[in-house]
């Protein structure tokens, strides 16, 4: 089965770049200097970032669809990041080097399925819930956080 891995659209995120310290904290939003890596995974991208980048955590609706499973959590973005990365039948290093819990949706926005992968062996496993014909997409969490990481749908 074919799929695709998408990062989040910057658009939603523009707004906030350049913003004081002050400002951003009005919006609930965080900004680090990043000092580590692997340690701030950036969901545009879909890539760690590099020490002396900027990243922006914010609260993120990853999960919208009004059922049980709507869902927020925390993400990184880099600031001034401006195109979402995609990929096709590949997982992304920033997914592979993390232990991932794979949500797999139906087209109700209810949960169908799901499963805990070491990265490295998430291909495989993204196929599998593919091939159940329910499964209308699903989201890639970082497993030890919890946090939202990328989608994947059908190609």
């Amino acid at each position: 089965m074919s799929f695709r891995i998408s990062g989040l659209s910057a658009d939603q995120f523009t707004s906030l770049y350049g913003l004081s310290e002050q400002e951003l904290l009005a919006r609930g939003a965080r900004r680090y200097t990043v000092d580590k890596v692997p340690g701030f995974p950036d969901r545009i991208e879909l890539r760690d970032l590099e020490v002396g980048e900027s990243a922006l955590l914010i609260n993120y609706l990853h999960q919208p669809a009004d059922t049980p499973y709507r869902a927020s959590h925390a993400v990184f973005v880099r600031e001034g990041a401006t195109a979402a990365h995609c990929c096709v039948d590949e997982v992304p290093e920033v997914l592979q080097r993390r232990v991932l819990s794979l949500r797999a949706f139906d087209a109700d926005h209810m949960l169908a399925d799901a499963a805990l992968v070491e990265g490295r062996a998430a291909m495989n496993v993204l196929t599998r819930l593919l091939d159940n014909p329910v499964v209308a997409y699903i989201h890639a969490h970082f497993a030890i956080p919890g946090c939202f990481a990328a989608r994947v749908d059908r190609q």
